[in-house]
């Protein structure tokens, strides 16, 4: 066979794709492992994948790209389209050539006409370093200059060779940087979007640079009130809102200097929310009556039940569906374990999995208001390390899709619809989960047994016989123990059910020295163990337990009387990881249930699957209501 020097690089990209192919062949497809989207092209560095949708039925997609890493130079923006929803792309644009200043971070508006606006960062004066609030210099130069803009009148196949700038009205965090408001500090990853006849564009506003990159920011909003009807862009008018010399920041008094990544969605009384990221331990939000001109006071975000949401330095968006109601990602972990940590680089880290919580409108006291959902785990990798962020929505004939970057690759996922009705519906959800159901007591005859046959549970590793090494094959597979129990002591080592052997393989639910109930999964190889939040299990008293081992992200999550855990104050995770070589539940065929238990087990239910979050409060809401 005669091969050319010139091919052989070709051949070995060939090769290891095809490698790939195989080694992803060894594991059970999961539509939310971010290894089974779609590939958005990119030059090599991924960043904020936005797609709108054109008049001509494409999908347009800006993204922030380069050779380098970010925010090396070359850095530069790109658009490509795709006629088929994401399976392919074509059309590819740079919207600014990467021989120029870096071009960073776009968000497109497209108006009524159907001309398409691409905003972005441009370092115009080509600045090439920039002084840090300790009087150093850093390289790194894509997060100030110019907030400029081109268009598309061709439904993004070309982009005007003119920019433009957007004029920011200076507010005091400009004047107090180093160079006094002369350089301005900022970037954007927020939507834009249309209110009442304008177009908004949102932009964050940085103070510094030093410690943890940006030293504080605050969020502002650009609007114009005839972008949608002027073919001129030298006559499209702007005003920075809000109001005055403050843009939003955190809660006063207890918040922190960062308040970025703002994401606003439109009510339907006409009301903006706000969403935003904090160094805090917890996101933030708000509301304007008013078209952004003022805001509510900033508050920490809240669950329906009033507790705080948990989320770290990481974007945290919002999105408004067709049919009313709303989603939110982010990724339900930090709190004060962030806040309190000398090191604030380390409330980046830990952007997998992501979260997602559903929303619905309610009437509050000045307007429309969100309740938001407990979470579901919405996308996740298997790399503990690797960080998903930077997403956007798209819907299209009822179907839902989802852009993510983990800052190399970026992708497209098709979002299951029936867990997000699902999770819309949580607020009124009464019933039992039946699909998957192996186990139920008390038996028709009403006795609740001490000694059972384990139900038979799908196996989470298992041999690739397929495979020429015949490794292991990740098979993705759950387990769920839903169980209603009352304890008369708050001694550690009460046993609720086990099945295990001599050697401690098997399974068990017992008490801690906490006051918790931790779970115990051990095959004989390893052994994981996790617990539920303390101060939830009380004595003499009923409560309803659920413990859901999923095996896609092999994380284990415990629901409590209808709550889902998330540490609280004592840990920084209310969700734990067990070993991904888990190979299943192996143990005694008797399950024993509350042999060493002070107290009684009103029923038991064990599912051969991960339930949702909202399965099991489902199950709590139906169980409350039979007692």
């Amino acid at each position: 066979m005669n091969i050319k020097k010139q091919h052989i690089p070709s051949l070995l990209i060939i090769l290891f794709a095809l490698a790939q192919v195989c080694l992803a062949q060894t594991d059970i497809p999961d539509q939310r492992n971010i290894k089974t989207g779609s590939i958005i092209p990119d030059l090599s560095y991924s960043d904020q994948p936005y797609i709108v949708k054109t008049d001509d039925d494409a999908w347009l997609c800006c993204l922030t790209t380069g050779a380098g890493h970010e925010g090396q130079p070359g850095q530069i923006v790109i658009t490509q389209r795709s006629k088929d929803k994401g399976k392919t792309w074509e059309d590819q644009v740079q919207v600014e050539p990467p021989s120029g200043p870096e071009a960073s971070y776009a968000v497109m508006l497209k108006v009524p006409s159907g001309r398409i606006y691409i905003f972005y960062n441009h370092n115009t004066d080509n600045i090439r370093e920039i002084k840090t609030v300790d009087g150093d210099l850093i390289k790194r130069v894509d997060s100030q200059g110019y907030f400029v803009f081109k268009y598309s009148d061709d439904h993004g196949k070309s982009w005007s060779v003119k920019r433009y700038s957007v004029p920011v009205r200076e507010f005091e965090i400009d004047r107090n940087n180093v160079y006094n408001g002369k350089i301005r500090f900022f970037w954007n990853v927020g939507k834009a979007f249309i209110l009442d006849g304008k177009g908004y564009i949102p932009l964050h506003k940085v103070g510094g640079f030093g410690k943890g990159f940006f030293t504080s920011n605050e969020g502002v909003l650009l609007s114009s009130d005839n972008i949608l009807t002027e073919n001129d862009p030298e006559n499209i008018n702007w005003e920075t809102l809000p109001e005055g010399d403050i843009g939003l920041r955190t809660p006063k008094g207890v918040g922190g200097p960062i308040a970025a990544e703002q994401s606003y969605v439109v009510l339907s009384d006409g009301s903006l929310y706000c969403v935003y990221r904090t160094i805090d331990g917890h996101p933030v939000d708000t509301y304007s009556r008013d078209g952004g001109r003022t805001w509510s006071e900033p508050q920490y975000k809240t669950f329906t039940n009033g507790n705080l949401i948990k989320h770290p330095r990481a974007a945290n968006f919002a999105w408004k569906c067709k049919n009313g109601k709303y989603l939110y990602w982010f990724h339900n972990h930090g709190g004060r374990f962030i806040r309190e940590f000398p090191d604030v680089n380390m409330a980046y880290n830990d952007r997998n999995p992501v979260w997602l919580s559903g929303g619905i409108e309610v009437d509050g006291p000045n307007g429309k208001i969100i309740k938001w959902t407990q979470p579901e785990i919405l996308l996740y990798d298997d790399d503990p390390f690797i960080r998903i962020s930077y997403p956007d929505l798209i819907e299209e004939n009822g179907k839902y899709y989802m852009t993510e970057t983990q800052k190399d690759v970026a992708r497209l996922h098709e979002i299951d619809p029936g867990m997000l009705e699902k999770l819309w519906y949580q607020f009124d959800l009464e019933e039992s989960a039946e699909p998957g159901l192996t186990l139920s007591l008390p038996d028709n005859s009403g006795r609740m047994l001490t000694e059972i046959k384990i139900p038979d549970f799908s196996p989470f590793v298992e041999r690739n016989y397929k495979s020429a090494d015949h490794g292991s094959k990740d098979m993705r597979h759950g387990f769920t123990i839903d169980i209603w129990f009352e304890l008369k002591s708050d001694k550690s080592g009460q046993v609720l059910i086990d099945n295990r052997m001599a050697n401690g393989q098997g399974i068990a639910l017992q008490t801690t020295e906490k006051g918790t109930v931790e779970i115990v999964l051990n095959d004989g190889r390893n052994e994981s163990r996790w617990d539920c939040d303390p101060g939830l299990i009380g004595k003499k008293k009923l409560h309803h337990l659920t413990v859901i081992v999923d095996g896609g992200p092999k994380i284990i999550t415990f629901i409590v009387d209808g709550i889902l855990c998330d540490g609280g104050d004592y840990r920084q995770f209310g969700w734990g990881r067990f070993n991904p070589d888990y190979r299943g539940v192996y143990g005694m065929e008797i399950l024993r249930i509350g042999t060493s238990l002070k107290g009684k087990i009103k029923s038991l239910r064990m599912y051969d699957r991960a339930l949702l979050t909202t399965e099991a409060i489902g199950n709590y809401r139906y169980g409350l209501n039979k007692r």
